[in-house]
């Protein structure tokens, strides 16, 4: 592991290094349906948004190597404390402990802006960040089939997802679970 990396919240000067990072992981297809790719101006804002946090991984020179951030994951309010996270390395920075270490950052600034649960979907094929995932306290709780297509392929997607909150991961039996009555057919 990269130990000479510095993980901290995204600032507005990182938002050029951070939209060309998205821009490749865009162009490179293995890791969004996206296709369009991003403007410095949406990642400002995206930066400037409270709600969710967004870091960087900083080399020892101060380039910027990759983000991490959240994302509203549904406008219900029963969701408020469930985001989705996005992720996204340099092509030179892969393989060197970075994601990890940004990944579990992520983590904990999630878990400090009062979400109870993290989650994403990773295309089937990428085998790099379903092990990221997984090495990061992540589990596999299912997959999209042909979820939608990219560039004239039908593509699968894992949905992964983790628990932050010691009170949301105990889980009920049965009998605990609040009973559903019986719906009228008239």
């Amino acid at each position: 592991m990269n130990t000479s990396i510095l993980i901290r919240p995204a600032r507005a000067d990182d938002a050029e290094a951070i939209t060309a990072i998205y821009n490749q992981g865009i162009a490179e297809r293995c890791a969004t349906f996206e296709t369009r790719l991003r403007s410095v101006d949406e990642i400002s804002a995206r930066i400037a948004e409270p709600r969710y946090p967004l870091l960087v991984a900083l080399a020892a020179d101060g380039n910027v190597l990759g983000w991490a951030g959240l994302s509203s994951y549904r406008a219900r309010d029963c969701y408020a404390g469930v985001a989705e996270f996005s992720i996204y390395l340099d092509h030179a920075a892969r393989g060197r402990g970075v994601g990890r270490q940004l990944l579990d950052k992520l983590v904990e600034a999630a878990r400090a802006a009062g979400f109870w649960k993290i989650l994403s979907r990773i295309f089937a094929f990428n085998l790099a960040s379903r092990a990221l995932c997984r090495a990061s306290g992540f589990r596999e709780v299912g997959i999209y089939e042909r979820h939608a297509e990219l560039d004239g392929r039908w593509l699968d997607l894992v949905i992964v997802e983790r628990l932050l909150d010691d009170s949301a991961t105990q889980t009920q039996t049965p009998s605990e679970r609040a009973p559903c009555a019986p719906t009228s057919s008239r």
